[in-house]
């Protein structure tokens, strides 16, 4: 007997898959936005998306990790804003700027353990955790450059990070290629990202076969927090500046494209290359706006009813595929 798939039964199962929503909606969206508009297929505008989709895809790829193991982090935002604001400091006040580079993902770092131990030492829920978190940096944000931007960092070093190019492709975009590769090796491939998905499937049974939940969790945070840390220099490197208000409610953004891209909000699972393709999707969309001319007041709800649109898609094709 064969136990080969029917064409219907292997369509039904490739769309069931948790990333395939997305790719479905990037494919469609892709393709009327070429026909509507001859600008959006052209080399240029092509390199902006990928650019433009660095900043909130590095961040993602952390979230990819909290929201996977059940958690989430809402400090994302205030995290690249300050490591930002530090990074451009650093840089004022005449450090190397090799070392104000390195300082930012560094100072993320620490700021992601410090929510890891918040959320496993004193026993506060993620979202508490990391909400206070993201207003106590936003202040502090505030609070140190007086709601100055930090102009002036047109040094060629540190211009190359968020602006350069290696041949025809974006530098950012090669370092995020990177860290989508060196992250999904360590989601699907090591100890940690095993452990991960673990504690989002069940965190009680995890313990009980000796899971070091409050470790695991502890080093997730951390990862965030240092990938926010990086996109914050990629940010200010690329504007030249760094905005007091840079990153403001852009981890909605960054909540979205992991969503979106086939992670399970309750933990448990975890797309990364879905992760990838929501980040690239959410800056089409606004890119497609644009191009066409619509009013940015509009952008927000134009996006806010795509997010709907797509979690509800893909929460139906996995109701159907259960009940198949």
């Amino acid at each position: 007997m064969s136990t080969s798939l029917s064409a219907p039964a292997r369509i039904r199962s490739a769309v069931s898959h948790p990333g395939a929503g997305v790719v479905i909606a990037f494919a469609v969206l892709v393709i009327f936005l070429s026909i509507v508009t001859p600008r959006f297929m052209t080399l240029d505008n092509i390199v902006v998306v990928l650019r433009q989709s660095v900043v909130v895809g590095v961040m993602a790829i952390g979230m990819t990790f909290v929201i996977g193991m059940g958690g989430i982090d809402l400090s994302v935002g205030a995290i690249l804003g300050i490591t930002g604001v530090a990074t451009a400091a650093m840089i004022q006040d005449g450090v190397n700027i090799y070392l104000a580079i390195i300082a930012g993902p560094a100072l993320g770092l620490v700021i992601g353990l410090l929510n890891g131990l918040l959320i496993t030492i004193f026993k506060l829920p993620p979202f508490i955790a990391t909400l206070g978190t993201m207003s106590l940096l936003r202040g502090l944000i505030y609070v140190f450059t007086q709601g100055i931007p930090i102009y002036g960092l047109r040094y060629p070093e540190f211009q190359f990070v968020g602006q350069g190019f290696l041949w025809i492709v974006p530098f950012p975009v090669v370092v995020f290629a990177i860290l989508v590769a060196v992250f999904s090796y360590v989601l699907y491939r090591t100890r940690l990202g095993r452990y991960t998905l673990s504690i989002g499937s069940n965190p009680t049974a995890a313990r009980l076969v000796g899971i070091g939940v409050s470790r695991t969790k502890v080093v997730v945070y951390a990862i965030s927090g240092l990938l926010c840390g990086v996109a914050g220099v990629i940010l200010t490197s690329r504007s030249e500046a760094a905005a007091p208000d840079a990153g403001l409610g852009v981890e909605l953004d960054v909540i979205a494209a992991t969503i979106i891209g086939g992670t399970a909000m309750t933990g448990g699972r975890a797309v990364m290359f879905g992760t990838v393709i929501g980040a690239v999707l959410m800056t089409t969309i606004r890119n497609g706006l644009n191009l066409l001319g619509v009013s940015p007041l509009w952008h927000q709800v134009v996006i806010g009813a795509f997010i709907i649109a797509a979690v509800a898609a893909s929460s139906w094709s996995k109701n159907r595929s259960a009940e198949d």
